[in-house]
């Protein structure tokens, strides 16, 4: 193995790793979006102000629990 390939490997090592925390990640915000739907009455836009992520994008992971779909 040369030079090139163990810096290949590394790097999708490396990716592997991240991949994996920005996945656990992601789970975690998404289930805090809808705990704050369902048992804190967080509307949207205030969720998407604390986030940085659309107020559109919030609602749809936690939409409304009062409505039916």
């Amino acid at each position: 193995m040369d030079e090139f390939d163990g810096r290949l490997q590394a790097a999708a090592k490396k990716r592997a790793r991240l991949k994996a925390a920005f996945d656990a990640a992601d789970e975690e915000v998404r289930a805090l979006l809808v705990e704050g739907r369902n048992e804190h009455s967080k509307g949207p836009s205030h969720m998407a102000k604390l986030t940085g992520f659309t107020r559109e994008w919030v609602a749809k992971i936690a939409p409304d629990p009062g409505k039916k779909p």
